[in-house]
């Protein structure tokens, strides 16, 4: 199967914004029916890219929603192409309806009940569940998922792999495995937020004609923003300066990895302030990085400086972190608080907003899962609506770090024209601060 790469920094959109934009859509005197063929002619056009032409065995697998309806229309057209398809149905009580009932009407060919033995297939096609799944599979529902995922046989989703919450990217129970998912308009939260992003394999955007809207969620790219560039004229202290506090001599790769990366990202001059012994480590590793002796009190003192626009406190600090933190956020400057910062305010939240609320400077709070928890004990939910409550709560940027990255800002809206702050996606999937948008 071809990957397609897929652009960065686009915007997704929750179930229920999908839904906002197909009712504006229809209001506007569309039809709904062709809004599902133009999807399933879509997913067709993959299927037959794959097979380069060549007929082959399908095996579609049509739900009992418009996520089914999709997969009526995708059986009708591959047919027709020419290709071997057998459909399994999962036609609620009352039989289809609305859309789903009007493709129905297009697949002549007979139909298995699930519990049915399946003919060999070259490709699955899963159509059971989509966005509207708001509830684990279970009974036969998560028995057929069981059997598509322990046939071996390829798996192209539509729109989302089945039993996969569209929102937090979490297992409903069972979820189909797919090796390519087609999902229609833009991205879900759930094909990039962890294990939807490792079900669903390669996703492929099919657009069918909707307006994009406005979304508060993106996906993190370059696109959104950039490191600085320096001008002709300028120089180190124009850049601005950055301080980053050291942890003890054996705790220290962190705090100089950290200034390290303010170095690489364009700060003018990067010291790195802590006790003596542990900056002797340091100067055996760095070479454009300042070393600067000093305690919490003196690491305030530095940070008067007008010299200074931001402070990092938190990698491998060690003990007194909490003073350090405290005399970082009392400067007013830019800060970054990450690991110890983070653990010495268990608990405290609203004291640590209190703090960060006091003066009105960007600070970026970098918890990993364990670190938000004990920070954060209240909030619950997914993972995005916990960052975006985080960032509502203390007024900072928060990276909720992982293999699925989340960075939310306090407003957790984003206005990429207005260049406000965003919450978006990185990695694949991080949140981001649109400050340093183009």
């Amino acid at each position: 199967m071809t990957a397609t790469t897929l652009p960065w920094a686009i915007p997704l959109l929750t179930a229920d914004e999908i839904r906002a934009a197909e009712r504006d859509w229809f209001a506007g005197g569309h039809d709904s029916f062709d809004l599902m063929q133009e999807a399933a002619a879509g997913v067709a056009n993959i299927l037959n890219r794959l097979t380069g032409g060549e007929p082959c065995r399908c095996l579609v697998l049509a739900g009992p929603g418009n996520n089914g309806g999709d997969a009526l229309v995708v059986a009708h057209l591959l047919e027709t192409g020419g290709h071997a398809v057998t459909v399994v149905g999962m036609p609620p009580a009352g039989g289809w309806a609305g859309d789903a009932a009007r493709a129905r009407e297009l697949w002549a060919g007979p139909m298995l009940d699930p519990q049915d033995p399946w003919p060999e297939a070259d490709l699955i096609v899963d159509g059971l569940f989509g966005i509207g799944l708001a509830r684990p599979l279970e009974g036969v529902a998560a028995d057929l998922v069981r059997r598509v995922n322990a046939s071996d046989t390829p798996v192209i989703a539509i729109d989302l792999p089945s039993g996969i919450d569209s929102e937090t990217g979490q297992v409903l129970g069972e979820a189909v495995i797919a090796r390519l998912t087609a999902t229609f308009h833009t991205l879900k939260p759930g094909l990039l937020l962890f294990p939807g992003r490792l079900l669903a394999g390669q996703p492929e955007i099919l657009g069918i004609g909707l307006p994009l809207g406005n979304s508060r969620l993106w996906r993190n790219g370059p696109g959104l923003w950039r490191l600085p560039e320096p001008s002709p004229m300028d120089h180190k202290y124009s850049r601005g300066g950055a301080l980053v506090w050291s942890g003890p001599q054996l705790q220290t790769g962190a705090s100089r990895l950290a200034a390290q990366a303010a170095l690489r990202a364009g700060a003018g001059a990067v010291t790195l302030v802590g006790p003596a012994e542990a900056l002797r480590v340091h100067a055996a590793h760095v070479t454009a990085i300042m070393l600067r002796e000093g305690d919490a009190q003196g690491f305030g003192r530095l940070l008067a400086s007008d010299k200074v626009r931001a402070a990092c406190v938190g990698p491998g600090a060690g003990e007194g972190v909490r003073c350090v933190a405290g005399a970082a956020l009392q400067s007013g400057k830019a800060l970054v608080l990450d690991a110890d910062a983070l653990a010495a305010f268990e608990g405290q939240a609203d004291h640590l907003a209190r703090l960060v609320r006091r003066h009105p400077r960007p600070v970026v709070l970098t918890p990993h899962e364990g670190e938000f928890r004990r920070l954060f004990p209240d909030l619950s939910g997914g993972k995005v609506e916990r960052a975006r409550a985080a960032a509502a709560l203390t007024g900072a940027v928060v990276v909720l770090k992982g293999c699925d990255s989340v960075i939310a800002a306090p407003d957790g809206h984003l206005h990429p024209i207005e260049r406000q702050r965003p919450v978006g996606i990185v990695g694949d999937l991080k949140l981001r601060d649109a400050a340093q948008r183009r």
